[in-house]
């Protein structure tokens, strides 16, 4: 046995919270790490210790393997565990952490190793029997190779890194004609996500699904599967939406995957918890593929614990220190349904660009925010890694907390999850969390016919939703000076003989005009301010209700119109420049926005502007595709940037002359000009001119 009385978590964000809640629990010490950009983090406030990484950029913190085991020996950690992403499926850290004599609370080196590489992985498992999809996998497979193997692999083929995971790199192809380019994207991807731009190609499944397993496996030979988590509401191959168990598959067919899951990690010798992923089509459910064995916790472990109600991190630790696991496969029960959210910092109404900013306002739907890896509280369980205050940048992956929910069957798992999202309050950052509410109201959903390209055809009809009046009311009043109600020099109402003073203001909401516009009274209660309110917006009727607003602090107010209550709150968004107030967040049960004062483009600054290519959120130039001063036709690829780990191309967005600004490596900002296209008929003039 091992002694395990102090672990290091070698991560961030909700993960490192969540794993220190059930070391908490175990009465396990523990260590935060953090860099510069992470100082005052939740993990780092939950730990008790925490040491000083290094800067922002994960390279030279979080990704630095010697940082990382100095830091583990100078608190005396005897175990390090490494959460998911970063150094969790490293095979040279586990290897420098053995020879340091600390215990990583993971698989054997050679598990990783052997799983990490999908080529090698795809061997092992067949050995086993475990079906695979029907692809090209070897080492050392050159472009040419794969585009010559493709017409056999038969179209539409996934290109797949041989490293790493997450749909980084991974690239789907329809057309032989666009398969050249995609390689190039891909190993650019790979190489940067991974350091390997080894490739291989697959088969996509027709009408996929994305389902998996979780194993537990300790070092006496015991391999147990906990069911089966269904992952197929995913965009860019990144998941979205998950629920165990799913409903595609029977108990027969579920006996037989997770079998096959078990098979897969004795292929390898594994121990600890890993998960087996598998694709199966939604046409035949009892043909399923091995895809790819993750060797550490996933993203979606909740779902897992709260229909089994086992704390898989607590196992990870059991096993780490030789234990034996205490239950059998036939001690594993299902019981009920759970669904989770991931809410991601990030614009569904953009292309899922991320987004990034400080949180204004956070109130999850119970109290305290933080994470729990034990019995659901007040109908939901939140795993968040940020607090209000936090400021969201593009160094790290952009989700920001999982929101997860228990029921008797799917249908009540499904509402309770809508009805928490609809409590969340997460303003300062744009979010995904309207867009997955939107995805739960969606027929297909509710009734669990999925494919992994669902999400792909729901947003092409996805809008943000639209303001109501009340929020648009809330928006306008929140921001007025109520003063003392008993001095007329300084109350909102002012003074005045005969009609109530008249409050006009005129938002906008993404790009709508909304037109407030209030007729101030006293009110019966000192604290409030009545209002007869009309709202004129485009494309709507006007509106119009007696309203009452009651401030109950921080930035917290109670709207009651035409007799009906409504709690929201509104907050000024902290990016808006100093001296402005007219950006604000309002957020309340019908949804969250962000409103602005009404601007307008004149007509000959939008013509002038038309070849401007801007980057739509901060990050990094990773590659340069256009040549400055070439002509140039419409979609032509001029740079490269990456945030959060995803490449965006930017294209010029008319035929003209190229000018580029940028270079490789740049660091860039949201908004800022990184090449302009000048029409042939327009004279150019140089940036650093303008």
């Amino acid at each position: 046995m091992k002694t395990i009385r102090k672990v290091l978590v070698a991560n961030r964000g909700e993960i490192a919270v969540r794993v220190i809640d059930t070391l908490d629990a175990m009465g396990v010490e523990s260590v935060a790490v953090y860099s510069d950009a992470d100082a005052n983090a939740p993990h780092v406030l939950a730990a008790g210790e925490a040491v000083r990484l290094g800067p922002a950029q994960a390279s030279r913190s979080y990704l630095d393997i010697d940082k990382v085991i100095a830091a583990a020996k100078a608190t005396g950690a005897d175990a390090v565990h490494p959460g998911y992403g970063f150094l969790s499926e490293n095979q040279a850290f586990a290897a420098a952490l053995a020879e340091a004599g600390i215990v990583f609370i993971g698989p054997p080196t050679e598990s990783i190793a052997t799983m990490g590489d999908k080529i090698t992985a795809r061997a092992a498992v067949t050995a086993r029997d475990v079906p695979v999809v029907p692809g090209l996998s070897r080492p050392g497979l050159t472009d040419a190779d794969l585009i010559e193997a493709a017409p056999d692999i038969g179209f539409p083929v996934l290109i797949k890194p041989s490293a790493g995971g997450g749909g980084k790199g991974m690239h789907r192809v329809e057309d032989p004609a666009d398969l050249a380019e995609a390689l190039v994207t891909a190993r650019r991807e790979a190489g940067a996500a991974f350091g390997d731009d080894s490739l291989f190609l697959e088969h996509f499944v027709d009408t996929p699904r994305h389902i998996e397993v979780q194993i537990l496996a300790d070092e006496h030979g015991n391999v147990v599967h906990l069911g089966e988590r269904e992952c197929s509401l995913q965009r860019r191959h990144q998941k979205v939406i998950e629920e165990a168990p799913s409903a595609l598959l029977d108990e027969a067919t579920r006996a037989r995957i997770g079998q096959a899951a078990c098979d897969a990690a004795r292929s390898v010798g594994y121990t600890g918890a890993g998960t087996v992923e598998f694709i199966v089509s939604a046409l035949r459910p009892e043909d399923f593929f091995f895809m790819e064995m993750n060797t550490r916790l996933q993203v979606e472990h909740p779902v897992t614990e709260l229909v089994t109600g086992l704390d898989l991190v607590e196992q990870q630790v059991r096993i780490a220190r030789g234990e034996e696991l205490s239950f059998t496969q036939d001690d594993v029960t299902l019981t009920g349904h759970a669904i989770e959210a991931r809410v991601y910092a990030e614009d569904p109404t953009a292309g899922f660009l991320p987004t990034g900013g400080e949180i204004a306002d956070l109130v999850w739907p119970r109290s305290d925010g933080s994470a729990a890896s034990g019995p659901i509280r007040h109908g939901a369980r939140i795993d968040s890694g940020v607090a209000r205050g936090s400021v969201i940048g593009s160094d790290y992956d952009p989700m920001l907390a999982k929101i997860i929910v228990h029921g008797a069957d799917r249908a009540e798992a499904v509402d309770r999850l809508d009805e928490a999202l609809a409590q969340t309050r997460l303003t300062g950052v744009v979010t995904n969390i309207d867009f997955c509410r939107f995805v739960l109201a969606q027929p297909a959903v509710r009734a669990a016919e999925l494919d992994t390209e669902l999400l792909d055809r729901l947003v092409v009809d996805y809008a943000a939703p639209t303001p109501t009046p009340q929020a648009l009311t809330a928006a306008a009043l929140g921001g007025l000076d109520l003063g003392d109600p008993n001095d007329l020099w300084s109350s909102a109402l002012g003074f005045r003989n005969g009609a109530g003073s008249s409050y006009v203001s005129r938002l906008s909401v993404d790009g709508a005009a909304h037109t407030v516009t209030a007729v101030l009274h006293s009110s019966a209660d000192a604290r409030s301010v009545a209002a007869e309110v009309t709202v004129e917006s485009e494309d709507a009727e006007p509106w119009s209700a007696h309203t009452v607003l009651t401030p109950r602090g921080d930035g917290l107010f109670a709207l009651v119109c035409d007799g009906v209550q409504q709690r929201w709150t509104v907050r000024v968004d902290p990016s808006t420049p100093s001296g402005e107030q007219g950006r604000r967040w309002v957020a309340g049960d019908a949804g969250t926005w962000q409103v602005t004062a009404l601007r307008s483009l004149a007509d000959a600054d939008a013509e002038a502007a038309a070849g401007d290519v801007t980057s739509p959120m901060p990050g990094t130039v990773v590659a340069v595709p256009g040549v400055d001063g070439a002509d140039v036709e419409a979609g032509a690829p001029l740079v490269v940037v990456e945030a959060m780990k995803m490449e965006h191309t930017l294209r010029a967005p008319i035929d003209g002359v190229a000018a580029i600004s940028v270079k490789v490596g740049e660091k860039v900002s949201a908004a800022q000009l990184l090449a302009q296209v000048a029409a042939a008929e327009q004279v150019s003039t140089p940036l650093d001119q303008q």
